[in-house]
Order: structure tokens, then sequence, then C-alpha cells
């Protein structure tokens, strides 16, 4: 996604050669058009996958959650970190380690917002070590519930996430992949390709 890149390209700060921030624009400031638009294009690459639901976890998958829900006219669901006092109901639950918070936590989603007849769509921001999507995958298998496959915003392809899941026979597809990084340089997965082409 073109748009996507140039973004990140302008405004993403390469902390290191793992960490990328883009909270100008992606996850603690939002550019809701932006937003829409990455919701739109998820909703396209899984069109013919007849998705009831849009499943992610919180905070920074909210916003992308909401946005491919509305393109695909479904609700969203999000697993939350923290069980509230309202919640008395049963849940399904998974453990997950947050990379970027080096914190473990117990995610859950009521059993009354997802379930057998479900065809459920993961998206998230970001697909690094993958350990955030294999707990949404976890709690999506044991509902009952139909899998359709991952839609990441920001991929980072040197990172063990994708294998682990495709381990898991999971379909992932990301808008803009990093095939590498480091202070003051990108170079996404289609421009390494368009770059060898150039030069054989």
């Amino acid at each position: 996604m073109k748009l996507l890149e140039d973004r990140i390209r302008e405004e993403g700060l390469i902390l290191s050669d793992t960490v990328l921030k883009v909270d100008s624009f992606l996850n603690h400031q939002v550019d809701t058009e932006l937003a829409l638009e990455i919701g739109k294009e998820l909703a396209a690459r899984f069109a013919d996958k007849t998705i009831t639901k849009v499943l992610t976890i919180e905070a920074s998958g909210i916003q992308f959650a909401m946005a491919a829900g509305i393109a695909l006219k479904v609700p969203f669901v999000y697993a939350k970190k923290k069980k509230a006092v309202t919640q008395s109901e049963q849940m399904y639950s998974a453990s997950v380690h947050s990379f970027t918070k080096q914190e473990t936590y117990q995610v859950t989603v009521s059993k009354n917002y997802l379930g057998p007849g479900d065809k459920v769509l993961i998206v998230d921001d970001f697909l690094a070590t993958g350990a955030a999507l294999v707990g949404l995958v976890q709690i999506v298998r044991e509902s009952g519930a139909e899998l359709a496959g991952v839609g990441c915003v920001i991929e980072k392809g040197f990172q063990e996430g994708r294998g682990l899941l495709e381990q898991m026979n999971v379909s992932v597809e990301s808008l803009a992949t990093i095939s590498r990084m480091a202070p003051g340089e990108i170079e996404f997965e289609e421009s390494a390709k368009e770059h060898v082409k150039e030069t054989v």
C-alpha cells in the first residue's frame, strides 16, 4: 500500500533495527482518513471470505479493526488486557507477551461476542514477533469460529511473526512489509524486489 509506505518514510522514526515509531499518525495520534483507507484495503483483501466479525487486541489495533469493520459492514470486537468489573460472563483467554512494553498480559474476549458460526478476520497494527496475533488465533479457535485470516498494517518481515502464523496454517496479509531498517534508512519488501529487478 503505497500511501502507507510513503507516510512511514516521511513520518516514521526508526529508533533501532527492530523499533519503528509511528505514533504521529498511526498508533497514538491517528490520521483518521489514513485509518479508513487502511480499513478499506484490509476489507478488499478479504472481500471473498464472508467475514462476520473483525477481532483485534487493545489498544493500537482498535482503529484499524473498526475501519475494516466499517468497510465490511460487520461488528468488531477487541480483546481486553484487563477484566472490567462489569465483565461477569464467561470469557475466552490467552496469554500474550508484548514486545514493545515487555509485559505479559492475559487477554480476554467474552463468549457472548465470538463463537461457532462466526467467520473472523484478525486485524492488528504490527506483525513482529507474532505473540499478540498467535494469542488471538488461539482465542478464535477455542471459540469454534472460523478464522478467515490475519490482516496487519505494518509487518517487520525480518522477524519471526509470519513464520509462527504460517506454521498454524493462518493466511496473512500485510499492507506494508519492511524487509530491513536502521536509523535513517528503511526498505520495504516490494521496493527490495523492484530494486533487484532494476539491477539484474
